[in-house]
């Protein structure tokens, strides 16, 4: 079977309160992050890649960039977006402070994937916490996460639960050699 065509987004349109500055634009080995992960996606095959971004946000501009479905929704509200303007039957989604995020991961997903199953990993001691911001989500989710928005409940973890219980979603446990890439920049280095 040839590999999935997929689309992708790279989720930057939080406010990053803790940070106290734009993530998006603070540099990881001398690039900013919406680059850097905008890079990793195409690395990793997509044909299309959004960027959800705030109005405010004046670097994301274009045709490509993707507005929330809804304001305070959190993820949920790039994800719905970026499904909507999807071209392909699957969407990975890399958040934006994931700097150490690398290809291989969303290649290892996809290797999981068929069509209309997608694929997120889980870890913590019990297995029990989804890594719903770097995960390959079928076009097929995309009635749950709408009616998820419908009840004002943005909680991805509960999104992916449903998911996997109607087999939308494959799920497969962190590696050892993975983990680095889930590191995340939420606050300053001190």
């Amino acid at each position: 079977m040839p590999p999935l065509e997929f689309s992708a987004v790279v989720l930057a349109a939080g406010h990053s309160t803790r940070m106290g500055s734009d993530k998006a634009l603070l540099e990881f080995a001398g690039v900013a992050l919406w680059r850097r992960q905008h890079a990793i996606l195409r690395q990793a095959g997509a044909a299309e890649i959004f960027i959800s971004a705030r109005e405010e946000q004046l670097w994301a501009q274009g045709e490509h960039v993707v507005r929330d479905a809804m304001a305070g929704g959190g993820p949920l509200g790039g994800l719905v977006a970026a499904l909507e303007r999807a071209a392909h039957g699957h969407l990975a989604v890399l958040a934006v402070d994931l700097p150490k995020m690398e290809a291989k991961w969303f290649q290892s997903l996809l290797a999981e994937c068929s069509p209309g199953v997608g694929a997120v990993v889980r870890r913590g001691s019990d297995g029990d916490f989804f890594e719903p911001l770097a995960a390959m989500y079928p076009r097929e989710i995309l009635g749950l996460a709408r009616a998820a928005v419908a009840r004002g409940e943005f909680s991805l973890q509960r999104l992916l639960a449903a998911a996997e219980a109607e087999q939308l979603m494959r799920v497969r446990g962190l590696r050892a050699d993975e983990s680095v890439m889930l590191e995340n920049w939420n606050e300053p280095v001190r």
